[in-house]
């Protein structure tokens, strides 16, 4: 049932034929066919189901910031909370405005300036290729699967596009809440936001956040239950309010048009559609979510 579920939306989204925008505003994800589409699910019970162009790497972007929240965590602890703060922003991922009138603490982990001071706490004194290392190393033990990589293309890419993410920098560094250089802290923000990965892969990947499966614990639960909190009210920027209303589970998502997504102790969930709406969201991932959720009576809010 689950398996003709997937097929479903796969064929409801080519029918739709309504794709939304790639992000062009980085050039290496401009030129993407906006024209696909792929999910993945895996269930406690040990089964898989795939369905639509699950065999094509995406570019994670911002689900990226889910598995460094979780190394800082390991890292800091609670100490974490002292740098970034845990609640919606209210304004755009990349907003100036919003951390100069808070001091340069950030709302919350995974809007871009919050997401670099998590990059910083992982980076601590250490070489960027090392902490690169450690978060591949997560990736790849979270997926159960070594092929996972960054491509060095959309991480130049997003480089040399990336003033105001480079303006964040400089302002949280101004605030004493950037203790690497900006360049050294950058460098490996953008790197792994160009981690790639397939549906297959990520799914496989939020298994750690899910629960009830086994061997697959690999943070403690009570910093999965911090992280599934934060993806439920703050993984879809501007657009968490309606994703949470629409959807009903924890879910990460990134312009790359990818949204990692969590059921409780039932199934871990990847969706891939690189076109986005007006939160930089992917279009037909968050509908094909929307009715994944209702057809299966999924939602924690039931």
């Amino acid at each position: 049932m689950l398996q003709a579920l997937l097929e479903t939306l796969d064929r409801d989204a080519r029918q739709r034929n309504d794709w939304g925008q790639v992000a062009s505003y980085i050039p290496e994800l401009a030129s993407i066919d906006p024209a696909q589409f792929a999910i993945s699910v895996c269930t406690v019970d040990g089964q898989e189901y795939h369905a639509g162009d699950v065999q094509v790497p995406f570019s994670i972007q911002s689900v990226s910031k889910v598995f460094t929240l979780a190394l800082a965590l390991g890292r800091l602890g609670g100490r974490l909370w002292e740098r970034v703060g845990r609640e919606p922003s209210g304004r755009a991922f990349n907003s100036i405005v919003q951390l100069e009138r808070e001091q340069g603490i950030p709302r919350n982990p995974f809007i871009n300036a919050g997401a670099i001071v998590t990059t910083d706490a992982v980076l601590g004194q250490r070489a960027p290729r090392e902490t690169l290392g450690e978060i591949l190393s997560f990736l790849r033990e979270a997926a159960d699967d070594s092929d996972v990589h960054i491509n060095e293309y959309v991480a130049r890419s997003e480089q040399r596009t990336g003033d105001r993410n480079y303006a964040l920098a400089h302002f949280l560094r101004s605030c004493g809440n950037l203790h690497n250089d900006c360049d050294r802290a950058l460098g490996t923000y953008f790197h792994h936001c160009a981690i790639e990965m397939t549906t297959v892969q990520l799914a496989r990947a939020a298994r750690f956040l899910c629960g009830g499966f086994r061997g697959h614990r690999m943070i403690g639960i009570e910093r999965v239950r911090s992280i599934n909190a934060l993806m439920m009210t703050c993984g879809h920027y501007d657009g968490s309010g309606e994703f949470a209303y629409r959807v009903g589970f924890p879910g990460k998502s990134g312009v790359g048009g990818g949204i990692m997504a969590v059921v409780p102790n039932v199934a871990s969930i990847a969706v891939w559609s690189p076109g986005l709406d007006q939160y930089g969201n992917s279009k037909q991932g968050t509908k094909a979510l929307e009715s994944l959720s209702k057809a299966t009576g999924w939602s924690v809010f039931a």
